[in-house]
């Protein structure tokens, strides 16, 4: 083990992923679990790597073929008993982490904004908000060039909210048109 910390052997390192991949509300790619289980300074890279993949070969994680790893029942029966066994601290940091990271999830799945080319040239940008409940709103616009329907996108991404607002103000303002 490289540095101080509370995790002292690979096995704690196996018991730590398991705490993590049962608790993130959608399978995630190799990046988030080694983000959320450097929340100790012991654990290295490399044991880390190691520990992932004798997880796949026993089956207590699956890889998608899209590179997404999610704990199967085997994994959720094994980290239901060995999570005690890990440092408090190691958890309550961890538990902090995950709860970013699941807000982070739920935001991407609610917030989707998406393109195709049409046959004439143009573009359709499909912009989607949900909440817990259903669509807030499912929004397609043509744009003219690619570019216009990326930056669309990028903004709708970032404040879905304040479109969803200026929508429904202008659609319920009681100013008549002047001709």
């Amino acid at each position: 083990m490289a540095g101080r910390g509370f995790i002292h052997d690979k096995l704690e390192i196996k018991f730590l992923i398991l705490y993590i991949t049962a608790r993130v509300i959608e399978p995630i790619p190799f990046d988030t679990v080694l983000d959320l289980t450097m929340c100790d300074d012991a654990i290295d890279y490399f044991d880390f790597s190691e520990c992932l993949a004798d997880l796949v070969k026993t089956e207590h994680l699956t890889l998608s073929e899209d590179g997404f790893y999610a704990i199967t029942e085997k994994g959720l029966r094994n980290s239901g008993i060995c999570e005690s066994s890990l440092p408090y601290s190691v958890r309550l940091r961890c538990d902090k982490n995950l709860t970013a990271c699941n807000r982070k999830l739920r935001r991407k799945s609610q917030v989707r904004a998406t393109t195709e080319k049409r046959p004439n040239g143009t573009y359709t940008v499909n912009l989607c908000l949900d909440d817990d409940m259903g669509s807030v709103i499912d929004l397609k616009l043509m744009m003219v060039r690619e570019d216009m329907a990326k930056v669309l996108m990028e903004r709708f991404r970032r404040s879905p909210e304040k479109l969803y607002t200026q929508i429904m103000n202008l659609l319920l303002s009681d100013e008549e048109e002047s001709s």
